[in-house]
């Protein structure tokens, strides 16, 4: 469980930095290293980092402990 926890960490760090690049510079970090948000690749990655924010909530609940 805990390299999950670990492996969703990273996710959620890399989508919050994909957003920031997005919001100050119109650039997708994501997009731009794997060929364009369009490609399978990317949405595998935006997948991913999707399921790392859902799964986040049930660490919630650890964090306020």
């Amino acid at each position: 469980m805990k390299t999950l926890n670990l492996l969703s960490l990273v996710l959620l760090i890399v989508g919050g930095l994909n957003w920031l690049l997005v919001g100050l510079f119109e650039w997708d970090l994501v997009g731009g290293i794997f060929g364009g948000m369009d490609s399978p690749i990317a949405k595998v990655v935006y997948i991913l980092v999707g399921l790392a924010a859902l799964y986040g909530f049930t660490l919630l609940s650890k964090v306020n402990k």
